[in-house]
């Protein structure tokens, strides 16, 4: 059997309830080494930074890179380059912190059927998890992910416009493109896609969203396409429409009950579907998909 992988992941001002929640997930499916990075645009405080340190800390896991200043298009491939670098030889799992994976079976055995078919990358789907009400709101860490947010759609395929597509596991020898969206080069064949549970609108999101948006388009954060500004508008478009809150009512979005626990019966046919004719948006403007970094507690 294959060795377990190096979980691998550059991580921004999250909330410290959500790292720890995190790092549980992942350690319940086997991981042990973790080769974790932090980022931190100008705005965010020293406390914050010293709370998500106490995390790491508390869960004997060395940060291999901080860093700080404007995120850059190019901050999270160079970074996320580097942090495989320390991980070393082998296979690493690619996840945000607001990514949750749930496996079709153990990790280990899903690593031995990609070896077997000699395929070095598998991908995954994002599947995005909201409040009841679409509320971006906070959690409660007592009660679980899954109560503050227990309904799922493919907001971002469906909304947003962008790329929904993850590299979830790939080896030490294949790159990564901006985000992990893709491995040029090795297109992952696995079917249906790994679900990836996204945590991503929660209380701070909107904020972060506009700042991205703003230091976009005046240049302070350097982008490489229209993608990570179009994205932004969109969904701040769509939050302004709604009284700030995301529609689950709206039926083109497909809001549905789901669960960490449990694959839903829909995932295969649905998710397969999606992978296998995703394409960029007309207007070309979902190039790289959304690399928008994750809120600020």
């Amino acid at each position: 059997m294959p060795a377990m992988p190096t979980l691998v992941a550059l991580i921004g001002p999250v909330e410290p309830q959500l790292l720890e929640t995190w790092l549980h997930h992942y350690r319940s499916l086997g991981i042990e080494r973790f080769s974790l990075g932090f980022h931190y645009p100008d705005h965010v405080t020293e406390d914050v930074k010293d709370l998500l340190g106490d995390v790491c800390r508390r869960a004997g896991i060395a940060q291999a890179v901080v860093s700080s200043g404007p995120w850059h298009e190019h901050t999270n491939p160079q970074l996320t380059a580097e942090l495989r670098a320390f991980a070393g030889d082998g296979w690493h799992l690619i996840a945000d912190s607001d990514e949750f994976h749930a496996y079709p079976a153990p990790l280990a055995d899903v690593l031995h059927d990609a070896e077997r078919r000699g395929t070095l990358t598998l991908g995954g789907l994002m599947l995005d998890r909201v409040s009841a009400d679409g509320t971006l709101t906070g959690w409660d860490p007592a009660a679980g992910l899954d109560a503050g947010f227990p309904l799922g759609a493919f907001l971002t395929h469906r909304l947003l416009r962008g790329d929904p597509r993850k590299v979830v596991l790939a080896h030490s020898s294949i790159a990564l493109s901006s985000g992990n969206h893709r491995a040029p080069g090795h297109r992952p064949t696995n079917r249906p896609p790994v679900l990836i549970h996204h945590f991503k609108w929660r209380s701070g999101i909107r904020e972060d969203l506009t700042r991205r948006y703003r230091h976009s388009l005046d240049g302070s954060w350097q982008t490489d396409s229209p993608a990570i500004p179009t994205e932004a508008r969109r969904i701040l478009d769509h939050l302004d429409q709604h009284d700030g809150r995301i529609n689950v009512h709206d039926e083109h979005l497909g809001f549905r009950p789901v669960s960490l626990a449990q694959t839903p019966p829909w995932w295969a046919e649905e998710a397969t579907s999606i992978v296998e004719t995703w394409k960029p948006s007309a207007d070309g403007h979902s190039q790289s998909g959304s690399t928008i970094s994750s809120p600020s507690p």
